[in-house]
């Protein structure tokens, strides 16, 4: 796989622009330099390398000339020119591919360029909130009655749907077991997402253990490793969402520009080591190593991608909606933009018992940076040659904090829980869990 990252093109072409993109992302210039000059450097060494390649290749033509023309000792003179200049060669090439490693390893490290329209920032303080949704009205929080300020752990254990103790004794801290009508409810959740968006998307159910290069791929390595959990005798990664398998489907590919946009969408159990978590709240499920998720991706034409991200967006507000849960959309910004993004808008669900906002969808468009990277190209229905897709992607449904909402949001007074109307089709029919 030649892996190409951000365009070195376009690097090459506007560096103070770049330089300057970047840093709003808070990239010192002095890394885009260090790019920059190993670039230099190995387009220097690979043009020394093919000029002694070429007169290596030339000699032995001579060489052989001679020998035709009975010209024994300048064929013999020729012969050790070739020898010495294919040391040499071999030499050129040998630095060819340090400093193609050393560039790559400095590629790997460089997120994308943030989209013009994303908010500057540095934190997540610095996001702004564009609309905020309640079943009470859209722009308004509604109020929450005194038993929906319980903490969905207290719930759960309460009604015997969230066994937090026995998932510790099997697997460790933060590997929630649902049980009962918190199992049903779970499940309800995916297959509620799955039926959703399968009018768009083609359903996919991939593999959870992936190769390094396809963690690489979506840019989860090398920078996110410490939070990836890594089967080291088989050399295989955990995956810490379907984004990693979605996006390498047609890595190193050519796809047909008719075939654009193309939708995909997978459940799968996802594992994240949350390495960073040291001093955040753990408690039920606000921070989880394993959860089940079901993910919408697309790839497409640089001139489709902003109406697919507007689609994807809608498809996640959506489902929290159909939930009656309040949420808020956030534009994330470039400060706070994960590796590969370009643009993120996240949706956060309004959890009343832990009374906070809880993460429940990222919706990102990712520009031509993973495709880069996972060498995805489309062929353009008109002109010639082939062109990088753009990939984006979203939680159509998570289910830990979204789980934990509905539980709180819809807790009686009686300590029972309201199932969501379109979730009760997977409950028999019955509307409460108690």
């Amino acid at each position: 796989m030649t892996l190409q990252v951000i365009d070195i093109r376009r690097l090459r072409a506007d560096p103070a622009a770049v330089r300057a993109a970047l840093a709003r992302r808070g990239v010192a210039a002095a890394e885009i330099d260090e790019v920059l000059a190993l670039d230099e450097r190995l387009r220097s060494a690979t043009a020394r390398r093919d000029e002694l390649r070429a007169r290596v290749r030339q000699l032995s033509k001579e060489v052989e000339g001679a020998y035709r023309a009975g010209e024994r000792d300048r064929a013999e003179k020729l012969k050790q020119e070739s020898r010495d200049l294919g040391a040499e060669e071999r030499d050129a090439d040998a630095l060819v591919d340090r400093v193609a490693a050393a560039l790559r390893d400095r590629l790997l490290l460089i997120p994308n360029i943030p989209s013009g329209e994303c908010p500057d920032g540095d934190s997540p303080a610095d996001n702004a909130v564009v609309r905020t949704w309640s079943p009470a009205g859209a722009g308004t929080v509604e109020r929450y009655e005194d038993h929906q300020r319980v903490p969905h752990w207290e719930i759960g254990s309460a009604l015997g749907i969230l066994d937090l103790e026995r998932g510790a004794k099997l697997s460790g801290s933060m590997f929630p077991m649902f049980r009962r009508g918190g199992a049903t409810l779970a499940r309800a959740m995916i297959q509620f997402a799955l039926e959703r968006n399968r009018d768009a998307f083609e359903e996919i159910r991939p593999p959870t253990l992936v190769r390094t290069e396809t963690m690489i791929s979506t840019g989860h390595l090398p920078k996110f490793a410490d939070d990836a959990y890594h089967i080291e005798r088989d050399d295989l990664w955990a995956i810490p969402t379907a984004e990693v398998p979605l996006t390498s489907l047609a890595r190193d590919e050519i796809l047909a520009e008719a075939d654009l946009p193309l939708r995909l969408m997978a459940y799968t159990s996802c594992f994240r080591r949350e390495a960073g978590s040291a001093g955040r709240d753990t408690r039920g499920l606000l921070r989880v190593h394993e959860f089940d998720k079901v993910e919408i991706l697309a790839y497409t034409t640089p001139e489709q991608a902003a109406g697919v991200h507007a689609d994807l967006l809608a498809r996640a507000e959506g489902a929290l909606q159909a939930l009656a849960l309040t949420y808020r959309v956030v534009d994330l910004c470039a400060g706070d933009l994960g590796q590969p993004s370009a643009r993120t808008f996240d949706l956060e669900v309004y959890a009343p018992g832990c009374d906070q906002w809880l993460e429940a969808s990222s919706v990102s468009w990712f520009s031509d940076y993973q495709a880069r990277r996972a060498n995805i190209r489309y062929r353009p229905a008109h002109g010639s040659g082939t062109e990088t897709c753009h990939t984006l992607n979203g939680s159509a449904l998570a289910v830990p904090r979204v789980w934990a909402a509905v539980v709180e949001t819809h807790r009686r007074a009686d300590g029972s829980v309201t199932v969501p109307e379109t979730l009760r089709g997977w409950f028999a029919g019955h509307d409460l869990i108690t």
